[in-house]
């Protein structure tokens, strides 16, 4: 963070509820079982969903079983948003103001439409689209592959040299195409097709990655890949992951009343394989919230548009996870109370980390002297 926003304000972060020190919450997820994690895996057919759905439904029947105190209901996006405002009063402050990335964003605009008479300053950046994460928001992770690809391809092409992905950025693209396929018939030492595509995705975050990810092309073109460093697990060693999946499974599953017919997701697979070849098929599959145990407790946060002009949305217009389509939505639903600020860049996340000068002098003069855009802002690259 700039020095002058260092000393306008005290950095406060939390664990919210459910997540290390805030009453952790664990669905027993270990090393060994079959979730995979809280993006579902690639499928590559029909039976593939199927596959997953059941799976999706006995982690369903797990969290629940491992809910003892009944408390795996209470994390909500909502009540995040009270917790917010529970710090800002044991403080002794009036108002507050607030900085989200990624989820971020739901929980953040969520804070300033619940709290508006305490909220102050607000920037909201790499945007979900709304208060909370549905399959349609899910199914635009899909989208934001789409979008961001194509800057690793060209980068990639134009070290055809180094790394031999393809001397044009088809090339490359069809370079993902063949390892993924011949990595669905036979997987190299674990790494299959699910887990290529899965890897791609998760390195467009960053273009620092790029080099990485290039590499590891490389090694799986020559049929290698590094194998698995550490023994196996026990039986019934806990997953690393099992507190951060179970409160994105239980977050996003309490926000709001997912979709419970196998078949809507059937469609939405079938459709995304064909309009996001690239990912589709991973970010429309089953989440164990078609399965979840409880109805939401109350109707997801509704966007306040009716105040003042004190939420400034950051989105990169090539976003792997939250593409430019979130923080459109988000602007849209906030009307005059926002202003968005769009980058013409990669990766996931704009103030600081993303190092484009002209985001970071928007965001640091509005924080630190509360000039908001007098319109909405596009920051060349």
């Amino acid at each position: 963070m700039p020095d002058s926003v260092l000393d306008s304000y005290d950095l406060i972060g939390m664990d919210t509820r459910g997540v290390g020190h805030s009453a952790p919450m664990s669905c027993g997820f270990t090393q060994e079982g079959a979730y995979s994690g809280n993006i579902p895996p690639y499928a590559v057919d029909d039976a593939a969903v199927v596959e997953q759905a059941k799976i999706a439904k006995d982690v369903a029947k797990q969290c629940a079983a491992n809910d003892d105190e009944d408390r795996l209901r209470h994390l909500t996006t909502a009540n995040t948003a009270r917790d917010l405002d529970r710090i800002r009063a044991a403080l002794g402050e009036e108002k507050a103001s607030y900085l989200g990335y990624s989820y971020g964003t739901a929980l953040g605009a969520a804070y300033a439409s619940m709290f508006q008479e305490t909220v102050d300053k607000v920037v909201l950046d790499s945007n979900i689209g709304d208060t909370h994460l549905d399959h349609d928001g899910l199914r635009r992770y899909a989208l934001g592959m789409a979008d961001t690809f194509p800057d690793f391809a060209r980068w990639a092409a134009a070290r055809h040299e180094s790394y031999g992905l393809g001397r044009t950025p088809q090339e490359v693209r069809d370079t993902y195409f063949t390892l993924a396929e011949r990595l669905d018939e036979q997987p190299v030492n674990g790494v299959t097709g699910a887990v290529f595509r899965l890897s791609t995705f998760g390195s467009l975050y960053r273009t620092t990655m790029y080099g990485a990810l290039a590499q590891g092309w490389q090694d799986l073109l020559a049929g290698k890949a590094p194998a698995a460093d550490q023994p196996a697990a026990a039986e019934g060693t806990p997953s690393p992951y099992d507190n951060s999946w179970t409160v994105f499974l239980a977050v996003t599953c309490n926000d709001v009343d997912w979709p419970e017919k196998l078949r809507t997701y059937r469609q939405a697979v079938a459709e995304d394989r064909e309009r996001y070849p690239l990912f589709g098929a991973a970010a429309a599959n089953v989440l164990p919230c078609a399965y979840w145990p409880y109805e939401p407790a109350e109707p997801p946060v509704e966007i306040d548009d009716d105040g003042p002009a004190d939420v400034l949305i950051l989105q990169n217009e090539r976003d792997p996870v939250t593409p430019l389509r979130g923080g459109e939505l988000l602007d849209e639903k906030f009307g005059d109370r926002s202003r968005l600020v769009t980058v013409d860049g990669s990766g996931h996340g704009v103030y600081v980390l993303g190092g484009n000068a002209c985001a970071l002098n928007v965001t640091t003069r509005y924080l630190v002297d509360g000039t908001m855009p007098e319109h909405d802002v596009r920051c060349a690259e």
